[in-house]
């Protein structure tokens, strides 16, 4: 059987993986080259201790606040086109403590087994740089460290209770810190890992596997007969199979209109810089800031913000400059780099109304699948959703651990 994976970020690449492993023939096309935009512009977390939804108790409240801060680290930039006010009163809605602690417990019954499948991927010669050190959260502010102790419960269900440094515990933990750090939850079976280094690894294991990787190649055409997919078209070279899988990240939102289906997926444009090696144990979150610090063997890395707007991956160097004061309140001997000595990156995530993934099967249509809305836990839920996702279109058994990602979910879905 041939499976067309449709997107060739670290979603698709890693279904079409799992596809492979299993004997399947498997073409991966994308519309520029693989592991491009939001799967090499993160963090490189491997965080499900980590992974409640964007939509929360506050988000609106602060997203309101935030809109007047072109600095700030959500920012939503105001539209009356009606997809993008039914996205947004979609997230308001989802934005309540009980529909973000279930999302919480649906990411991480997702995830549970993520950990081990980035080690299998390595012993089977998927070659990237993978750090077990854990994941510092450090706060400056107690009642968010408070509010986060909310969440403990979850995470302890899952084996990933984190160790609560207060006060100078936190700084024998990470010296790097300063004094005005007021404590941190440290989980410690958490990963980090170069996220293009991953997905390049990714791409030539695929290649020496037999799968079939065409770059350059924007679908602009679907044919569809009787309820199934026949082919998918890129500037007039078609591709046939038998079944189809549409993970297109942030680009799957208007794509998935070509298969009959809305999928309100919107981008999020986030940010990451690198600097100098800066001598940090391990990755941390600056939570206040909502910064992420990673180091990797040669390079430390600065991720961050959410912007709703559109479809671009232009530099908003007002952005970046908040990113990189933001170490500087947290950490000792912080010096922001000169301007000529970066390059900084934006990519876009794709977010759903909800904050939950997208993941099962196309509307109406037997052979179409969709993997998508993994927001900014794409690396951490990718290795899970491939696994599932793989048993889904082999055998057509919907696994228990989807049913919160339903396409169906969306009115426009049904």
């Amino acid at each position: 059987m041939r499976t067309v994976v449709i997107g060739g970020g670290v979603i698709g690449l890693t279904a079409a993986y799992h596809l492979a492993r299993e004997g399947e023939e498997v073409v991966v096309v994308d519309q520029r080259k693989t592991g491009l935009g939001a799967s090499d512009v993160n963090a490189g977390w491997v965080v499900p201790a980590e992974s409640a939804p964007v939509p929360g108790p506050g988000v609106v409240l602060s997203a309101l606040k935030w809109m007047t801060r072109p600095d700030s680290p959500l920012y939503i930039k105001p539209s009356l086109r009606p997809d993008f006010v039914s996205f947004m009163l979609g997230m308001f809605r989802a934005s309540n403590a009980k529909a973000q602690r279930a999302g919480f417990a649906a990411h991480l019954a997702l995830a549970e087994d993520s950990v081990h499948l980035f080690d299998e991927y390595r012993a089977d010669g998927i070659d990237y740089e993978l750090h077990h050190r854990g994941l510092l959260m450090a706060f400056k502010d107690r009642e968010l460290m408070h509010h986060h102790l909310g969440y403990v419960d979850l995470t302890e269900r899952y084996g990933l209770a984190p160790e609560k440094l207060i006060g100078d515990d936190v700084r024998v933990h990470e010296p790097k810190l300063n004094d005005s750090v007021q404590g941190g939850l440290f989980f410690p079976k958490e990963l980090h890992l170069d996220p293009g280094g991953f997905a390049a690894a990714l791409h030539a294991r695929l290649i020496e596997m037999g799968v079939e990787i065409v770059e350059h190649a924007p679908i602009d055409e679907v044919r569809i007969s009787d309820g199934r997919i026949l082919r998918v078209g890129s500037r007039g070279r078609s591709f046939a199979g038998d079944r189809f899988l549409l993970s297109a990240g942030a680009w799957t939102g208007p794509l998935s209109k070509l298969f009959g289906a809305r999928i309100p997926i919107r981008p999020g444009k986030g940010y990451c810089v690198e600097v100098a090696p800066f001598g940090l144990r391990g990755a941390t979150n600056l939570h206040d800031a909502k910064v992420a610090t990673t180091p990797f063997s040669d390079r430390f890395r600065l991720a961050g913000t959410m912007e709703f707007g559109g479809l671009d991956e232009k530099v908003n160097q007002v952005r970046v400059d908040a990113i990189l004061r933001a170490p500087g309140a947290y950490f000792r001997d912080w010096e922001p780099p000169a301007a000529s000595e970066i390059r900084p990156r934006a990519g876009m995530r794709p977010m759903s109304p909800d904050g939950l993934a997208v993941i099962g099967r196309l509307p109406r249509l037997a052979n179409g699948f969709v993997s998508t809305g993994h927001g900014m836990l794409g690396v951490t839920l990718a290795p899970a959703t491939a696994r599932v996702l793989t048993e889904l279109i082999r055998t057509g058994r919907d696994s228990p651990l989807l049913a919160p990602f339903s396409p169906a979910r969306f009115r426009g879905g049904r």
